[in-house]
């Protein structure tokens, strides 16, 4: 480490140009003459990125405070497995699946509300444009202020966050059936509770599942950073702050690790519950 030379940078080079070749092939769907999956190209990227990130830290020798490499991150999250999975269970388990079924229920009844009414349609929506412009850092410390140094206020953080991305995106899917489907439900004398739900409603769900997959995100963002604020000793972003404090980059970067991966995880599921709901619209049917 630190005491490498100009063979070790070419076979770095030669090591990032040849996973860019694999990676190119697999994209195109075929690599050595076999039908390749989809999940190959962005494990063998993934992987790709870690080893230069690797060689790179260790061939300059850049000081763990700075940037620690993917091996002591790695050897940090195993050593300390209990203590993640406290900041984990305190951080996603409680306050973003809380806040995220919440603002998503909230947000989809008010939509409803809005659609039925031209006044709240008018009112409430650019209010509700105004709303989702309030930064984090500000609304954070209020939500302590109010509901306590414990999950709930980081919660109520993750409704704020969440609220008005259903709102909009279902109520711009409500609109989304065609006319001519409208006017057939007229010509069936449908009521319009039968109307929204057998028409309106299934034509909006492509709208309701992109809002569930942007608060997937937002939910846990939200969370973390409003943990900066006021919170027991536990919790993923409390870790991440008294953690830099103490320049242990590696416990940090080993929080960022189960963040992101519980970030992912959460996308992919309401990715696949899309695909189970939506399997009839053109988009799911072209992949």
């Amino acid at each position: 480490m630190g005491a490498v030379g100009p063979i070790f940078w070419l076979a770095t080079l030669v090591f990032w140009l040849a996973s860019w070749r694999v990676a190119a092939a697999l994209a195109h769907g075929r690599f050595l003459g076999l039908q390749a999956g989809g999940a190959l190209v962005p494990i063998v990227f993934g992987l790709t990125l870690l080893c230069l990130w690797e060689l790179v830290v260790c061939g300059l020798a850049v000081p763990v405070v700075l940037l620690p490499a993917p091996s002591a991150i790695g050897m940090r999250l195993v050593n300390s497995l209990p203590l993640l999975w406290a900041d984990f269970r305190q951080t996603f388990l409680k306050a973003v699946l809380a806040g995220y079924i919440l603002g998503c229920c909230l947000g989809f009844l008010t939509a409803l509300l809005v659609d039925r009414s031209p006044f709240l349609r008018r009112g409430l929506l650019p209010i509700g444009n105004l709303m989702s412009a309030l930064p984090i850092i500000g609304v954070a410390p209020i939500m302590v202020m109010w509901f306590g140094f414990d999950w709930p206020s980081k919660a109520a953080v993750v409704v704020i966050m969440t609220f008005f991305p259903m709102l909009v995106n279902t109520v711009a899917g409500l609109s989304a059936a065609g006319t001519m489907e409208r006017d057939l439900m007229r010509t069936y004398a449908a009521s319009p509770g039968q109307s929204l739900l057998r028409l309106r409603l299934p034509a909006a769900m492509p709208f309701i599942f992109n809002a569930l997959k942007i608060n997937s995100t937002l939910a846990l963002i939200g969370a973390i950073v409003a943990e900066f604020f006021g919170t027991p000793i536990v919790g993923m972003g409390f870790r991440i702050s008294a953690e830099i404090g103490r320049l242990n980059t590696d416990m940090v970067w080993a929080e960022i690790a189960v963040a992101a991966l519980a970030g992912s995880g959460f996308y992919a599921l309401v990715a696949f519950a899309e695909r189970l709901v939506t399997f009839w619209h053109p988009s799911m049917r072209s992949r």
